[in-house]
């Protein structure tokens, strides 16, 4: 039975790692709404048993990630072709090292912020389990697609979910910013499928692994194409990831959500990043055609600007959510600073720097929240307000964020930041990102502890307490706590997490290998994987269909 059961779930893995989301989601939305119940037993027990739905889903769909990892460790690509076309006209989702970290990464997040939204936040609002599983759906889904155009469909999928997430809890400043979120976001898809658009002029197809083979092959004009629809694709996912100068809408919109919704948000910008890597890096990469490497000249200093830019919004800011929300675009460039070195040591450098820097954001804006929630009407404004009901744990805990943020020894942060540090040895730019890192750092925690300073030292008396402080739920600090534990778990595991970046980042170079694994894998390994676009649509060469059988009367 138990043979049985991994067989199937080695086979169709790839696949159920997106199902299980969807499928929960509509159960979800099967059980209803408790606003309609008129039974206050009833609309309780509904309300249990959503929860325990949500949190079961997500935490099955956490272990399936981990398996995930230890199936991708192994160096082999599982690839689940969804229909017998072969490559470039069926549809593929692979798992390799980098797809399955970054779902793992998406559900070490979910659980935490999950749970902290059953703290009461999932009853301000309606239908937030579900949305909340179709935005695990949209996530899971851009990480294993194959193909750039069920990039996108993920893409809508995940940010459909998101707009009503932002919104809920209802409040003017969300809408406002909710407005100008989805406004950005769908200009921002109108662009993807003009690139989309044009890549797929040029190739003839949308499959990563086919892309990878034909995109050296390009020439002349079409290699200006090309390397067009690479510019314009850097420009969407920049507006994904916050990339300078397409970041201004992030600090407010996320300020604005929820807590819950802000640390899920966390993950939001590392889907821009891995689009970035798994394009630029997987199929315009240095792979010696004239479309290659089309955005080395900009990404760089793009990501070394963003950093900059983010840490000094982060001194500016009036508010923790801000801060915290700056921080993130500070984060985001450090990234993509080590991504844009084009090297293999720098990306694995990225990798563990993605992973510190989601999990650390997502503490910091639950335990922003949970400070917010003890100093009254004050809020999460930075002015003197009420003293916090339990300094000292939240302050150790605004302590251990901020090191970790800034990239103190011995922690994580300090420890991706030495990663990047040593990818930049030797190369041309290394004056600019040692330079930026270093400062950037420094200026975080200078940031963090100016916020530290203000909530626990400037105090007013304590007129006008709240009765009630949410911030003392002991669910809510349980929450916060485990993604700092998995923080301290990053350093413990420092040296077999960077085995595993090294391992994912050499095997994302090595894109000859990876389009031989999916395209054969989709039944195209003949004139397909080999055949430079021709102008010919690829339906012309499209293997005909054998013919319907005929019934005898």
């Amino acid at each position: 039975m138990f043979d049985a059961i991994s067989a199937f779930w080695l086979q169709h893995a790839p696949v159920l790692s997106v199902l299980l989301p969807a499928f929960s989601a509509c159960v979800l939305l099967l059980l209803g709404d408790s606003s309609s119940l008129t039974t206050v037993g009833h609309a309780e027990g509904r309300v249990r048993w959503r929860r325990r739905l949500a949190m079961g889903s997500t935490l099955l769909g956490l272990g399936m990630a981990i398996q995930l990892v230890l199936l991708a460790d192994g160096g082999a690509l599982t690839v689940y072709p969804l229909g017998d076309w072969p490559a470039p006209f069926g549809i593929v989702m692979v798992v390799d090292r980098l797809s399955a970290l970054m779902v793992l990464l998406t559900y070490a997040v979910a659980v935490p912020a999950l749970y902290y939204a059953t703290g009461g936040w999932d009853n301000r609002g309606r239908y937030f389990h579900a949305l909340f599983q179709f935005q695990l759906m949209g996530l899971c889904g851009a990480f294993l697609t194959g193909d750039l155009f069920n990039l996108f469909v993920f893409f809508e999928v995940l940010l459909i979910a998101s707009y009503v997430l932002l919104l809920h809890g209802l409040g003017r400043e969300r809408f406002r910013v909710g407005v100008h979120y989805v406004v950005i976001n769908l200009t921002a898809s109108a662009l993807f499928l003009i690139g989309l658009a044009l890549i797929y002029s040029v190739s003839g197809t949308l499959n990563m692994a086919d892309l990878a083979q034909r995109v050296p092959q390009i020439t002349g004009d079409m290699a200006l194409l090309a390397r067009s629809a690479a510019l314009i694709l850097l420009l969407v996912f920049g507006v994904k990831a916050a990339l300078v100068p397409l970041y201004f809408w992030l600090p407010s919109t996320y300020a604005a959500a929820s807590a819950p919704v802000a640390a899920l948000f966390a993950i939001m910008t590392k889907v821009g990043v891995y689009s970035i890597i798994r394009v630029h890096w997987g199929i315009f990469g240095d792979s010696g055609g004239q479309a290659s490497l089309a955005v080395v000249d900009w990404l760089l200093p793009l990501a070394l600007t963003t950093s900059v830019l983010g840490v000094l919004g982060a001194l500016a800011s009036h508010s923790m959510g801000r801060l915290i929300a700056y921080l993130t675009v500070s984060s985001v460039g450090t990234i993509l600073a080590a991504v844009g070195l084009f090297t293999t040591a720098s990306l694995s450098a990225a990798l563990y720097y993605t992973l510190h820097s989601t999990i650390v954001i997502a503490a910091l804006f639950l335990l922003v929240e949970l400070l917010a929630a003890q100093r009254g009407e004050c809020g999460d404004r930075l002015q003197p307000a009420m003293a916090v009901r339990e300094p000292v744990l939240l302050g150790l805990m605004l302590i251990f964020g901020a090191a970790s943020a800034a990239g103190l020894p011995p922690l994580p942060g300090f420890l991706g930041k030495i990663m990047v540090l040593q990818s930049s040895t030797g190369l041309g730019p290394q004056a600019w990102v040692w330079s930026v890192v270093l400062l950037v750092g420094f200026f975080s925690l200078v940031g963090l502890a100016r916020a530290g300073v203000i909530v626990f030292w400037h105090i007013e008396p304590e007129a006008g307490r709240a009765e009630l402080v949410a911030g003392s739920s002991p669910k809510l600090l349980a929450a916060t706590l485990s993604l700092m534990v998995v923080t301290v778990g990053m350093a413990v595991l420092a040296s077999p997490i960077k085995s595993y970046t090294d391992a994912a980042a050499l095997q994302l170079a090595d894109r000859a290998s990876y389009a031989e694994a999916v395209l054969r894998a989709q039944g195209g390994a003949g004139a397909s994987t080999t055949r430079p676009y021709d102008g010919v649509p690829p339906a012309a060469h499209m293997p005909p269909k054998p013919p319907a059988k005929q019934e005898t009367p």
